[in-house]
């Protein structure tokens, strides 16, 4: 085996290792269970650099190894078949590696002090383990299968870190919510998957992949669809776990309830791991993707960046604002991925991971100094998260200010971050792509723009709450203070890795750096040229009608960049000078506007919430989704669950108690028969014989003078019968 695959088995085990030893010595490491996660994560991240360092530097090609797990022996009609798994490591996989294990890392380090004294200190950096572990399960799986295993217990795990504080309703609920919503999602993709296994008895991402290059067998159908419009939905109810895993809408609600777990937790899930898990799935499904799915996964990506971010206009929570600053990023991402610039959606996914586990546990720094102080006034009402209660905290927490000023500017926008790079390139793909595809599409650009003001609104509006003007409530400023050095450091080395320099030389050529120039390459797509996004007259050749072979399998073409990407790929470079200056435009409007009400005219967002109260409601109900889904499913399986239950009680129960007192009627009917005219009749016919018996017996008495008297009774008889006659 590959030097570099067997290093990514260790790196693989070794959370696992951590999660084994940890879990069953919690009495015994209780306060240091960190002594035990935190050296192993070490020692996992520095081998995932290595990992990535040899990759990105020195092998080009992708490095796949499998082996036969279950064999399914001579199967009729198929032959031979064997279900394999294995590993796969090209630079995606390398990337996230490293992505993966420093989160992780770096959260293990914070949960040292932030955790401190918790009741559950040992199990809590066990769930840390096993959710590692999970996560780098997905992560380096060469097939489908083996990613859905391990997709799974990445859902199992959150779950239980969510509800690590189960005492409380708040954690119970999220973590219910987030597993069942999860669910969902994985019933979609697993019926993808299933659809896609049926067909090519396969679910190695390779030989799939193969397969439909080959071309689609007329087999390939779903519900009586033709094989091009079965891999579209094929497509589409894959990128169903997506929208699960990365929150997208409609299955975004259960990220910012997620909140109730402990904030160390929020940075690992909505970060770099969890629902990053969704657009990597996408990634590795990409070359698939046909127009028509593409153009969905583009449109779900928009309209959740769009409602996420109108949300977390008005939320005053810390980490809620984060949350929905998610669910809205990686809207972002996703959208990226659906209209073809894949380099731009996982440039955003890396980026994205640094400065939101930055600011993650930059607000976790903040509430810990609020808990803190909050506990020696012995005040146990006030909201430790809410950012009405915060302000001049920059005086008081520096560093954990700064980082946080520095991870806001890379989520803004702000040239020489990070997230001004990824989101520019983010932003001229979907221009390009809007202008190519036209319909719907055209208003992607106008979604991604508007976003991106937003953003910077809303980010600034909580650096401004939270660390500028004068404090809201005095007392509790008195007693603030910075957070020790275990939870800085996390800080300083995630608000470090959001600056530019770490993905291309010149800050505002983001296509021409070494991330997405040489580490992350959009793929080729493979799928059918009669599936492929039509733009315009250029695909008048591709849009004929398919040839069918004598195999009946759709004829398609090499596996080389299709001309729809070469197409978009240079209308990209054309809008991306343009895209690049409203892109800062609206990031600086979006600050400005920040700084303006929540700086100069405090008074004044009082004011316009008033003036637009139907919108500000609809912000702060959060579009009142969840109370939809209340109604129409939560309350509706109520109803019929209540239905179930009356039809129970009152039809089934009513037919069986019927059954039951009419049984008990009959019986009694039967025990009165029984007794008083069977039981007469035997006692009846049994006290004649008694008295026949008892008059025998006084006959046969054995005295002689019976005898005598009897006989001359009789004869008595006799001579009165023969005068009667006579």
């Amino acid at each position: 085996m590959d030097q570099l695959l067997s290093l990514s088995l260790i790196i693989l085990g070794l959370p696992l290792l951590s999660f084994v030893i940890i879990i069953f010595n919690q009495k015994r490491l209780q306060q240091k269970a960190h002594l035990i996660g935190i050296p192993i994560l070490g020692i996992a991240l520095a081998l995932a650099i290595y990992i990535c360092y040899s990759k990105l530097s020195g092998i080009p090609a992708t490095i796949n190894w499998s082996t036969k797990w279950i064999s399914f022996g001579n199967v009729p009609g198929v032959g031979e078949w064997n279900l394999m798994t294995g590993i796969m490591i090209d630079n995606l996989t390398a990337i996230m590696l490293v992505v993966v294990t420093l989160i992780s890392f770096l959260v293990h380090l914070f949960s040292s002090k932030y955790m401190e004294g918790d009741i559950r200190y040992a199990r809590y950096f066990a769930y840390l383990g096993i959710f590692t572990f999970s996560m780098l399960g997905i992560v380096i799986g060469n097939n489908l299968f083996a990613l859905y295993i391990f997709w799974e217990l990445v859902g199992f795990s959150s779950y239980a870190l969510i509800s690590h504080w189960y005492e409380k309703p708040g954690p119970q609920l999220a973590s219910k919510k987030a597993f069942i919503v999860n669910r969902v999602g994985d019933v979609g993709m697993w019926t993808g998957l299933m659809l896609v296994f049926g067909t090519f008895h396969t679910f190695n991402f390779t030989d799939i992949f193969a397969a439909i290059q080959h071309g689609l067998p007329q087999s390939f159908s779903l519900l009586g669809m033709s094989p091009e419009a079965t891999l579209t939905a094929a497509g589409v109810l894959i990128f169903c776990g997506a929208v699960g895993k990365s929150a997208q809408f409609p299955l975004h609600v259960w990220l910012p309830d997620a909140m109730e777990g402990p904030t160390p937790v929020s940075a690992l899930i909505h970060a770099a791991t969890m629902v990053a898990a969704g657009v990597y799935l996408v990634c590795r499904i990409f070359p698939m993707l046909t127009g028509d799915a593409m153009l969905v996964i583009a449109m779900v990506g928009g309209f959740t960046s769009f409602l996420a971010a109108t949300i977390a206009l008005t939320a005053n929570d810390i980490k809620k604002v984060l949350a929905y600053s998610t669910v809205s990023q990686l809207g972002y991402m996703i959208m990226a991925l659906g209209v073809g610039a894949f380099s731009a959606g996982f440039f955003h996914l890396t980026t994205h991971a640094m400065f939101k586990a930055c600011l993650f546990l930059g607000s976790g720094s903040v509430i810990h100094a609020m808990h803190h102080s909050l506990h020696h006034l012995h005040d146990h009402h006030t909201d430790p998260q809410d950012m009405r209660n915060m302000g001049g905290l920059l005086k008081k927490m520096p560093i954990t200010g700064y980082t946080f000023i520095i991870a806001t500017l890379a989520i803004s926008g702000i040239p020489l971050m990070s997230g001004f790079m990824s989101k520019d390139e983010i932003l001229a793909g979907a221009t390009a792509y809007s202008s190519l595809q036209g319909g719907i599409a055209s208003v992607l650009p106008w979604i991604g723009f508007g976003v991106a003001m937003m953003t910077a609104f809303y980010m600034w509006r909580q650096v401004f709450m939270t660390f500028f003007g004068k404090p809201k409530k005095p007392e509790i400023y008195e007693h603030i203070h910075e957070s020790p050095k275990a939870m800085i450091i996390p800080l300083v080395i995630l608000a470090g890795l959001s600056f530019w320099i770490w993905y291309g030389a010149n800050p505002i050529d983001p296509a021409g750096g070494w991330f997405m120039k040489n580490w992350a390459k959009t793929p080729a797509q493979i799928v059918p040229v009669a599936t492929a996004a039509h733009f315009g007259e250029s695909h008048k050749v591709e849009t004929e009608a398919p040839k069918v072979e004598a195999n009946g399998a759709v004829e398609t073409h090499a596996a080389e960049p299709m001309e729809h990407q070469e197409i978009l790929e240079h209308k990209t470079h054309e809008v991306a000078g343009t895209g690049m200056l409203i892109s800062i435009f609206m990031a600086i409007t979006g600050i400005a506007l920040a700084w303006f009400l929540y700086m100069k005219n405090t008074a004044l967002p009082d004011k316009i919430a008033k003036t637009f109260a139907p919108l500000y409601r609809l912000s702060v109900n959060k579009w009142y989704i969840d109370e939809f889904y209340e109604f129409a499913f939560v309350g509706s399986f109520m109803l019929f669950a209540r239905m179930c239950a009356w039809f129970d009680t009152n039809i089934i129960d009513g037919i069986v108690n019927t059954v039951g007192k009419s049984t008990v009627v009959v019986s009694k009917i039967g025990g009165w028969f029984d007794k008083y005219i069977v039981d007469g009749i035997v006692n009846l016919t049994a006290g004649i014989t008694q008295i026949i018996g008892m008059g025998f017996r006084s006959v046969q008495t054995g005295k002689i003078q019976t005898y005598l008297a009897w006989t001359l009774a009789g004869v008595v008889i006799v001579f009165a019968i023969i005068a009667w006659k006579l």
